[in-house]
């Protein structure tokens, strides 16, 4: 089965920096798609960012350029970098893994189209 479990979350001010990582196994011999989502008190889950097998990415438009994904080469391990953090970024953010069917690009941040979550890591953004 796929488990995903997160870390890297924490508190800092203002423009600060975090990197997130997810562990991932039960994914090596499957097509899937890895996600970063939040979700804040009170708010839905959105999707921040995601990354397919072949390299292709889709981020949120609040991202703004200040967030990376990346994946290592045995794409058992994600990661979200994080810069120019701001006291909106605070949520638990979770990583996900999606089923193994293809879709276009648009769905890549459709939270009901990842089957596998974490835990969540908590990110607080606070001066």
């Amino acid at each position: 089965q796929v488990q995903l479990v997160e870390s890297g979350g924490g508190s800092v001010q203002p423009g600060g920096s975090l990197r997130l990582s997810c562990s991932a196994s039960g994914i090596t011999y499957s097509t899937y798609r890895l996600g970063w989502f939040r979700q804040a008190p009170g708010k839905e889950r959105e999707g921040v960012a995601a990354i397919d097998n072949d390299g292709l990415i889709k981020y949120a438009d609040f991202v703004q350029g200040r967030f990376t994904i990346s994946q290592d080469n045995a794409k058992n391990t994600l990661f979200l970098r994080m810069n120019n953090l701001e006291p909106e970024d605070t949520a638990m953010y979770y990583c996900a893994a999606s089923g193994g069917a293809r879709r276009p690009i648009w769905w890549y941040l459709e939270k009901n189209d990842y089957a596998y979550w974490g835990q969540g890591t908590q990110v607080t953004v606070s001066s």
